[in-house]
């Protein structure tokens, strides 16, 4: 009898079977992936087989399912079927790998068979296909179940950092626009000034942000940067004037030291006005009341670098490099996003340059922009 061979033989199947996953490629076979794989499947086909021959259909049904797999009945062997898909999905194989594994075992006990001439009833061969049908089923389902939810909710972080993202930057273009207009209103300023230049200069943000968005939305690609070349010295002077507006909010001063008018950069001009943007709010909703936040931009060799220094009084631990994470927020005041130094970063690196951060402990932090000198 078939239940008769599978006792005797339990030890054998196991191991023709864990021979046959590790000549697989990028397989090798452990007990935490056969736990609830092929031993387990052994003993529960075996306990079927052995309530069928005392004519106890229900209890076989009850450990092994029915045929044709009736979903409203949920047997042993479906429920560790599906602890066995879901192991192998955590483990990072492919839904092929649960339908080889039953697959495996089917050949291993009819080669095994055949060499020890143990033949078995037709009504036996039929118990084993049922359960490795219903093994094979509930296997998959449930990897599958868990593939998709997992896909789901990368999808759904994906989505929700790109709506962040777009979030961040409107919001930050409309805070430069506000403060521009309640300049322009308080101080009856002209609106072909400097300060109306920052509100037409956010407009114009503005609008960029949206076109992009759009574009994005319709073609699903990202538009090609535009690169130009332009001097340190006029980069420096419109984030100024945009950081002059926030200093004034935060009650703190701004120091911009004078800039070489020859020194010159390549990229794009608004995404990397933008990422410097980022850095200046950053440091002005950081830094400590009554202090300054320093803009100072040179060049060493074949490199400008460009630095905002603040007086936040450091970071704690020293520890910058999660600053850059997405979502990632210090210190008391979360009225943003988390994703300022995060754009700002990503922007940094589309033009070729680096952006770090060096932490003075008790004193503050220094976000240094690194770019490529253009002769």
């Amino acid at each position: 009898m078939m239940s008769t061979f599978l006792a005797n033989n339990h030890d054998e199947l196991v191991a023709r079977c864990r021979s046959k996953v590790t000549k697989r490629p990028r397989r090798e076979a452990s007990t935490v992936q056969l736990s609830n794989g092929v031993p387990l499947f052994l003993d529960q086909l075996r306990q079927t087989l052995e309530a069928e021959e005392g004519d106890h259909a229900a209890k076989a049904v009850q450990i092994s399912g029915a045929s044709g797999g009736d979903a409203s009945l949920v047997s042993e062997m479906a429920m560790s079927a599906a602890a066995h898909g879901q192991s192998l999905l955590n483990l990072g194989f492919s839904v092929d790998q649960v339908v080889h594994d039953y697959g495996d075992l089917c050949q291993a006990i009819t080669d095994l068979a055949f060499e020890r001439d143990a033949p078995f009833s037709v009504p036996e061969f039929r118990t084993l296909n049922r359960c490795l049908d219903n093994a094979i089923a509930s296997a998959v389902s449930a990897f599958s179940g868990q593939r998709d939810a997992a896909i789901a909710r990368r999808q759904g972080d994906e989505l929700n950092e790109r709506v962040g993202l777009l979030v961040h930057e409107l919001r930050n273009a409309l805070a430069t626009a506000s403060y521009a207009t309640a300049a322009l209103e308080l101080g009856n300023l002209p609106m072909s000034g400097s300060t109306g230049a920052v509100l037409k200069r956010s407009l114009e943000t503005l609008k960029k942000i949206v076109n992009d968005s759009f574009e994005q939305v319709r073609a699903r690609a990202v538009e090609p940067a535009h690169r130009e070349t332009f001097t340190l010295q006029s980069f420096i002077a419109d984030a100024k004037n945009d950081a002059l507006l926030h200093a004034g909010a935060s009650g703190s001063r701004l120091t911009v030291p004078v800039v070489d008018p020859l020194l010159q950069i390549e990229g794009d001009r608004e995404r990397l006005l933008g990422a410097l943007s980022n850095l200046l709010q950053n440091a002005f909703k950081f830094t400590r009341p009554r202090t300054e936040v320093s803009l100072i931009a040179y060049a060493v060799a074949d490199q400008v670098f460009i630095d905002v220094k603040d007086h936040c009084g450091g970071l704690p631990g020293g520890e910058g490099g999660a600053l850059f994470t997405p979502f990632a927020q210090r210190g008391a005041d979360r009225s943003g996003l988390g994703l300022g130094l995060s754009v700002a970063r990503a922007s940094v690196e589309a033009d070729g340059g680096v952006l770090t951060v060096h932490d003075v402990p008790g004193t503050g932090c220094v976000f240094t922009i690194t770019l490529p000198r253009h002769h």
